[in-house]
């Protein structure tokens, strides 16, 4: 099987341009934000058939989508600021946690024990927040004061929090421990040009950008190498995550083309990993 070559996975505009958020389940199925229209969760077999998974309640809109170890959803709600929590059997949603301080919180990443991490972009003002969610629902602010604050993810050993600047092109690294607190900021990357979406690890630490605008996902080694790029079909990539039989299908939405695109890396994905 060919690396690194992308493929178009479901038809062009079966999600509105607020697609976003993709997340895979145990069993390989990819959900996503705003199929068919706004305030909905798709959800997608591997082969591409889709289907409204649930309704969001009130207008709100999703962003994020993680999953916990256990299976259950968190999606972050853009319009509320809330972080719902999903029972994937039953579909009852509930508010896992809410903070009115918040821009939005946009995208999410999630440590094995649970402890999420928000991002929280002011468009407007090109500035953000970032959030961090412990397992009670209790909301702690880790730092304000930033760019606008995008893409967000966990390192496969869980001691580096990353989080990207989509307006400043910037990718900050800091000390993780195991309270979720963080330390020892840090820049891993800046880019040249374009715009900065969702990001994922691979089981090896290597982070995969989306690159707003430019239509490719840049893969940078642990170190901070910008090792290669993978050209999508459209410019408007906003959002990745692992799934597949082995954790090596990468699936990417795709906002200019309303759909999700799939390619396969070499090492599969941090977030496939945690469900080992």
């Amino acid at each position: 099987m060919e690396l690194y070559i992308s493929k178009e996975l479901t038809a062009r505009h079966s999600f509105t341009s607020g697609i976003e958020g993709p997340a895979c389940d145990r069993e390989g199925r990819i959900y996503a934000v705003n199929y068919e229209r706004q305030h909905t969760i798709g959800r997608v077999k591997p082969n591409g058939e889709g289907e409204v998974f649930l309704e969001l309640p009130g207008g709100s809109i999703g962003n994020g989508i993680r999953f916990d170890r256990e299976g259950t959803m968190y999606i972050a709600d853009y319009v509320h600021h809330h972080i719902f929590k999903v029972d994937m059997t039953t579909k009852k949603l509930t508010v896992h946690a809410q903070e009115p301080r918040m821009n939005q919180p946009n995208d999410i990443a999630i440590s094995r024990s649970g402890i999420l991490f928000a991002s929280d972009p002011n468009w407007p003002e090109q500035t953000g927040q970032l959030w961090r969610i412990d397992p009670d629902g209790s909301v702690v602010l880790l730092e304000a004061g930033m760019g606008t604050t995008n893409g967000i993810e966990v390192s496969p050993d869980e001691r580096v929090l990353y989080v990207n600047e989509s307006v400043q092109r910037t990718v900050w690294a800091y000390d993780l421990n195991e309270a979720g607190e963080v330390s020892g900021k840090r820049l891993f990357f800046q880019f040249p040009d374009y715009g900065l979406d969702g990001m994922r690890c691979d089981m090896d630490g290597n982070l995969y950008v989306t690159r707003h605008g430019k239509g490719t996902v840049a893969k940078l080694s642990p170190a901070g190498e910008l090792l290669l790029e993978v050209k999508l079909a459209g410019t408007d990539c906003t959002n990745l995550t692992f799934g597949g039989p082995d954790g090596r299908q990468c699936y990417v939405t795709v906002a200019d083309t309303g759909n999700i695109q799939t390619f396969t890396v070499e090492t599969p994905g941090r977030c496939w990993g945690m469900w080992g």
